[in-house]
């Protein structure tokens, strides 16, 4: 099959291709182009056609929408709030409780479980009756008489029978249907919801619901008080007969086995032995202090020392003995300094000194000697005490097994004392409880529902707008569906065309209307042109295999027509073979003017690293081809000298069948890179002789192309390709 290029107009129409001769056809809608992509522009004026098909029932449902919100009798929504805090009056709490500064936090299940209770229908009976809603039509439908409509849809089963249903059913099912109860997201907040055709009513009901809620709370607490102190009152006579018991036993026991408690909660038989203990410990004090006093004395008597023990100066003879002897002294001494030592005075005084002194230990002696009397007297104490303490042990010895058993009997009985005046305490808290004023509920009311002036059903606004574009949206979509049926029609030709009863004819140009529609190629005249020189090359290239895997286009001048040649070649090449074009000249826009992504990056960013792969290979918008850009325009030439530009053509060659590189004149490009293991497609200039032709094919060869084509010109089958949006035919 043979390529044409074909010419887009000034309006930028896409020229489809013809692979046969053009002859008069009827037009069909061109809702997708035989390449597979949607003809938006055909789609509107598809839907600007049949625009009435979409209008007129929009605005009958928009008006059907409005005439029925405005019939519906609205909903006036109220709303009050609660606290669920947990917390209890300090001076209610129990006196173990009261320096604690709260409770636990409440969890979220609490919170939902406060919900539910909200929602108990033992409540609602309550509010009900509370606001007499049984006897409003709003919420018992039989009071208002039923409605054929509802009467025969009950009758095929999709909707309820009123009179299937109780007046309790049908005012439940009525009162849940306009509340709502729900926890604010991470509070302890309550909000209670309530609907009704009456502003007041809607408020009155929200607020006692939550007035409800909070005597409900309040019962039960009530309730738990007086069963409490039922059962504490019957546990108190039981605990109080055990505590008479067990404080009898231990009273008989004691006087049994004779365990009298005396002072400081001790038998008599411990308390005898500490006293006689303490006795014997001062006895035995007495005892040594004596015997140390008077051997002291005595050592002070043998020694002849002055005796300065205080038991001796104390004593009231050894006193005025101190002080004759004093006086005596004084009186020698005044005699002494007239008169001789041998003087009848002073032997008298003398004498009369050393008597004193015999006197005064004569007293001490004595002393000495009563101290002695006291040390034996407190010896027989201590000998005393000790056998009487020995003789209490013993007795305590043999009462030990009954003490035992005693603190075992006062134990149970001061448990039992325990237990009763815990049970007292708490029975009197319960007691204090039983008035519904003095039990704690778990919330209090922090907002209370108002009358409120706007409706909240229904939302006409929204209902009307979803209902109009809905339609809308439903009536568009229907005919745009219907437009895109007609998809096959053409696809079906297409396949018709490209079966073999077709061949190639010579490329026609086409002018393009702002409204053409795509010719429809008519059947095969039964005359088989010959090859054209581009299609002999593109077999023989296809046919060396890996001795043509890079192919060289380069021509005598820059021009356009160096890659309209090579796209050709590519395209021809493409259809047993995977190809890809890398432009390297920028000469021309036409490798960004077929792409599908006219945007995409090139070589450029590739070698900035701006790019991978993947971002600068393209595909050719009619083809299999795949292109690879120069770059943005105006980008360096001089990154075309990096090494890196080699690398990524040998990576190409490792992924691709064919390479073929749009050299332009070559004039700024490595010769290594263009003719290393690659073959030479030249196109020339139509002015150029022969010789000069065959000059240029051996410098070619020179410089290192293994094989040199030189066209005869540049390829034919498409005339022209301007700048711009083009289609290429196959």
């Amino acid at each position: 099959m043979r390529l044409a290029f074909w010419r887009a107009d000034k309006d930028k129409a896409p020229v489809e291709r013809a692979v046969a001769k053009p002859a008069p056809a009827t037009p069909m809608p061109a809702v997708a182009s035989q390449s597979g992509e949607l003809d938006l522009r055909a789609l509107g004026q598809a839907l600007v056609r049949k625009r009435g098909w979409i209008i007129v029932p929009t605005v009958l449902v928009a008006v059907l929408s409005i005439t029925t919100v405005n019939l519906i009798t609205p909903r006036y929504k109220s709303e009050a709030r609660i606290l669920i805090d947990g917390r209890e009056n300090v001076f209610l709490r129990p006196n173990g409780e009261r320096n604690d500064e709260q409770r636990a936090a409440l969890d979220a299940e609490a919170v939902t479980s406060q919900v539910q209770l909200l929602l108990s229908r033992d409540l609602a009976r309550d509010i009900i009756k509370k606001n007499k809603l049984a006897e409003r039509p709003e919420f018992d439908p039989v009071l208002q008489g039923l409605s054929p409509v509802k009467s025969l849809l009950a009758l095929f089963g999709i909707g309820r029978d009123p009179f299937s249903l109780t007046p309790e059913e049908r005012v439940l099912d009525a009162y849940f249907d306009r509340f709502t109860a729900y926890a604010i997201d991470k509070s302890r907040v309550i909000v209670i919801e309530f609907q009704s055709r009456d502003p007041e009513l809607a408020a009155r009901v929200a607020n006692s619901i939550a007035e409800g809620y909070l005597v409900l709370q309040q019962n039960a607490r009530q309730e738990q008080a007086k069963s409490a102190s039922q059962w504490l009152s019957t546990e108190i006579d039981n605990l109080r007969k055990k505590v008479a018991d067990a404080e009898s036993r231990v009273e008989d026991f004691r006087s049994k086995s004779s365990l009298f408690v005396g002072t400081n909660n001790t038998t008599l038989s411990n308390q005898q032995m500490g006293e006689l203990n303490t006795q014997l410990n001062n006895a035995r004090a007495l005892k040594s202090d004596a015997e140390s006093k008077a051997r002291l004395i005595r050592e002070m008597l043998q020694s002849g020392k002055p005796i300065e023990a205080s038991e001796v100066l104390n004593s009231e003879m050894i006193r005025r003995l101190s002080e004759q002897r004093v006086t005596l002294r004084a009186q020698l001494a005044e005699q002494s300094s007239t008169l001789l030592d041998n003087h009848p005075r002073i032997k008298e005084l003398k004498a009369q000194l050393a008597d004193l002194d015999h006197q005064i230990r004569e007293e001490a002696s004595k002393i000495s000697r009563s101290l002695d009397s006291d040390a034996r007297i407190a010896g027989g104490r201590v000998e005393g005490l000790s056998a009487s303490l020995e003789q209490l042990k013993k007795q305590a010895t043999s009462t030990n097994g009954q003490d035992v058993q005693l603190r075992a009997l006062e134990r149970e009985a001061k448990a039992q004392r325990d237990l009763l005046e815990s049970y007292l305490a708490k029975y009197r808290e319960a007691t204090t409880r039983e008035n519904i004023d003095a039990t704690p509920a778990d919330g209090r009311i922090i907002s209370r529902a108002s009358v409120s002036n706007t409706p909240a059903y229904p939302k006409k606004l929204p209902i009307v707008l979803i209902a109009t574009l809905a339609t809308l949206m439903l009536s568009a979509g229907t005919i745009v569906t219907g437009e895109l049926l007609h998809m096959t029609a053409p696809r079906a030709a297409a396949a018709f065309a490209a079966s073999p009863a077709f061949v190639r004819a010579p490329a026609v140009e086409v002018a393009a209307a702002p409204d053409a529609a795509a010719s429809i190629p008519e059947p095969y005249s039964g005359i088989t042109p010959e090859p054209t020189e581009i299609e002999q090359l593109a077999d023989r290239l296809r046919n060396a295999g890996e001795a043509a895997r890079k192919i060289t286009i380069l021509g005598t001048a820059a021009g356009e027509s160096i890659t309209l040649t090579a796209l050709t070649l590519a395209r021809l090449m493409a259809r047993s073979a995977r190809v890809v074009v890398v432009d390297l000249s920028a000469a021309s826009p036409t490798i960004p003017a077929v792409s599908v992504d006219p945007a995409a990056p090139g070589l450029a960013e590739l070698m900035l690293g701006e790019a991978s792969f993947s971002q600068v290979i393209t595909r050719d918008r009619l083809s299999r081809v795949h292109l690879v850009s120069s770059g943005a325009p105006g980008s360096d030439r001089a990154l075309l000298q990096s090494p890196r530009l080699t690398l990524a053509i040998d990576a190409l060659l490792r992924v691709y069948d064919h390479v073929l590189l749009d050299a332009g004149a070559a004039s700024d490009l490595p010769a290594e890179l263009l003719t290393a293991n690659a073959r030479a497609v030249v196109v020339p200039e139509a002015s150029m002789a022969a010789d000069a032709r065959n000059l240029m094919c051996d410098q070619l060869r020179a410089v290192g192309f293994m094989e040199v084509t030189m066209l005869s010109g540049p390829s034919q089958t498409s005339d022209a390709v301007e700048p711009g949006p083009r289609v290429v035919a196959a």
